[in-house]
């Protein structure tokens, strides 16, 4: 058998927010990739290094967890109206499996620099704050991402703090436009709440809502939590993980995004299950002490069946809208009434999120949900992919 050599795909690894993916301008990815999905899936899961049985993805650039087994393309928009188009592919660590079905918020900060950096954005200004026109092409909805630009450059160091990351970094703000249309239901239960009966768990009070990805929230005296916990409390222990999956699950049926269990082994990304508290002293994961009277509430979130280190994006766009709809379990752990903005804690530290809405006839539409992230290019080049990757 004759030797069958490596090729190479341009390739840029960034971290934006709390994630990190290796992203790539389409028109970089070969032919067959562009063409054909299950080929530019494989292609995208042998990039990263999945899927790995070991879970570590050692023979790629994934980071073993679901902040890190990410991948982005992003190409000139063919939407009036926006600059790029951005397509969002998580990767599952030890499955053959690429979900396309939902957008990763913290990566959402880092289209907008990377988009400028391969000339994708028109009329960027020397100096001042770039507005890059973002379509997210999983889910089709408008980003807003506001990037500051120095001397012709993204200017990428700043002092701007994120709990979850150790660095400092220049500030980048998103606004998420219509997170959700105005013909769907932001809660697709038609309640605030409701009673979410999970075979051979329970029956929970539940907020179940669009914004920004669809996310199941849950009080987390209820399942046995007091809202302050750190990722091993739970990731360790393998009985918690499978109920928590069995509530994803009954919560998604009630939703309408699944039919079945069956489904679940396909949707992995989407719903996210997130549980909220009143707010209380805690310790972060790296020891810091927390204060109370510095947030409005706690709210710890799944990603890909394990708890996340800090906060996804795109459920911190679910936060900040419940918490701004008097009444959703989110905004009851925050104390009730009308809200604009929320800080609350996670694993990591704290966040602030925030929502325009308005209300008429009770039916709610949301205008925008905002927050601030950071984004930065750790290294670009040439990614090695062993030859016959695409092939079936």
């Amino acid at each position: 058998m004759a030797y069958q050599p490596q090729f190479k795909v341009r390739a840029t690894y960034m971290r934006g927010g709390t994630s990190k993916g290796t992203f790539f301008n389409i028109t970089d990815l070969p032919a067959q990739a562009q063409e054909n999905q299950e080929a530019k899936n494989r292609l995208l899961q042998r990039i990263v290094g999945s899927p790995d049985a070991y879970k570590k993805q050692i023979d790629g650039m994934g980071g073993a967890t679901s902040s890190t087994s990410k991948t982005v393309i992003v190409g000139k928009s063919e939407v009036p109206n926006h600059d790029v188009d951005y397509y969002f592919g998580q990767v599952a660590i030890d499955k053959d499996f690429m979900d396309w079905s939902g957008n990763c918020g913290n990566l959402s900060s880092a289209v907008g620099p990377f988009a400028i950096k391969e000339g994708l954005v028109d009329n960027v200004p020397q100096d001042g704050v770039c507005c890059v026109k973002i379509w997210q092409a999983n889910i089709k909805k408008t980003i807003l991402c506001y990037v500051t630009m120095a001397d012709g450059m993204v200017k990428e160091i700043g002092d701007y703090e994120i709990d979850g990351v150790t660095f400092p970094a220049e500030e980048i703000k998103l606004e998420f436009v219509e997170p959700v249309d105005p013909s769907e239901e932001l809660f697709p239960t038609g309640n605030l709440v409701d009673d979410l009966e999970v075979p051979g768990v329970g029956t929970f009070k539940a907020t179940m809502i669009t914004a920004g990805i669809p996310t199941i929230f849950l009080n987390a005296d209820e399942i046995g939590y007091t809202g302050t916990e750190l990722q091993g409390d739970i990731n360790s222990d393998v009985e918690a993980l499978k109920r928590f999956e069995t509530i994803r699950i009954a919560g998604a049926m009630k939703m309408g995004l699944m039919k079945d269990a069956k489904d679940a082994q396909t949707q992995q990304h989407v719903p996210k299950v997130a549980f909220v508290a009143p707010p209380s002293d805690f310790t972060t994961s790296t020891g810091k002490m927390i204060k109370a009277n510095e947030l409005d509430l706690h709210v710890r979130a799944l990603s890909m069946q394990q708890l996340h280190h800090a906060m996804m994006g795109t459920a911190s766009v679910a936060i900040g809208v419940a918490a701004c709809v008097p009444g959703t379990l989110v905004n009851l752990a925050a104390g009730g009434g009308e809200k604009d903005a929320v800080n609350f804690g996670h694993p990591s530290g704290t966040l602030k999120v925030g929502a325009s809405l308005t209300n008429k006839d009770g039916k709610y539409k949301v205008e925008k949900a905002s927050m601030s992230r950071s984004a930065r290019i750790i290294m670009e080049g040439n990614v090695y992919v062993p030859a016959g990757t695409m092939e079936k």
